[in-house]
């Protein structure tokens, strides 16, 4: 069974320290992935279950996955930044990912991955990171202007409910046209997958290559 050991922390960000929660599997990491968030300001926490799901389905695909509250979400600092600072912070959570794990990830993918308010801020730093890979679940793509996929991540994976009444899906419909993007469709899925996370970790892992049941080590390591 894979495992992997937690570490709960707080990392610089450009409006101050970053709640952060970090898995590293104890195999050798296929990547670093990092996720964002549903809005700030609705209730979106690094807690959100959808995230959670994303969260451990990446760390039993053993990549380093990580998940952080935006600025002025619970222990984080500062305040809301309009989606500008929200990119900025996932920049920055990257950026500190890359170099205290610059040995085992070293010409590793990254992945950035975000569900509604996450997935446009994704989007944006998309165009700034150059990720290998994407994942993005209900990606409220009128929020932020979201931009298309950059023609140079490999792989994206776009996952959409269709009884969704908060990120409708005619609008990701018109987002993924011009360009033919891919997405998903889970049939009854409503914006917070309610009895449908289960599909969703299994549409994440066909995606990718399946890996064994993850077993969580936890620890109270420093990062």
């Amino acid at each position: 069974m894979n495992t992997f050991v937690l570490n709960r922390c707080f990392l610089d960000g450009p409006a101050g320290k970053l709640e952060t929660v970090i898995g590293v599997p104890q195999s050798i990491p296929q990547g670093i992935a990092v996720i964002a968030h549903p809005h700030p300001q609705h209730g979106g926490t690094m807690d959100n279950k959808v995230v959670q799901t994303i969260f451990t389905t990446l760390l039993d695909l053993e990549f380093i996955t990580v998940k952080f509250n935006f600025r002025g979400v619970e222990q984080s600092e500062g305040s809301y930044g309009h989606g500008i600072g929200e990119i900025e912070d996932v920049i920055a959570v990257v950026d500190a990912i890359r170099d205290q794990f610059k040995k085992q990830v070293m010409n590793k993918p990254l992945l950035l991955a975000g569900f509604s308010f996450g997935g446009a801020v994704q989007l944006h730093v998309a165009h700034k990171l150059n990720p290998q890979y994407l994942i993005l679940v209900a990606p409220s793509v009128i929020n932020l202007q979201a931009p298309e996929v950059p023609e140079t991540t490999h792989y994206a994976l776009i996952i959409q409910g269709d009884k969704d009444n908060i990120v409708l899906p005619e609008t990701i419909l018109a987002w993924a046209t011009p360009r033919s993007q891919p997405v998903v469709f889970i049939p009854g899925a409503e914006h917070f997958f309610h009895g449908k996370l289960s599909i969703l970790k299994q549409i994440i892992h066909a995606g990718f290559v399946k890996k064994e049941a993850y077993q969580p080590n936890y620890s109270t390591n420093r990062c």
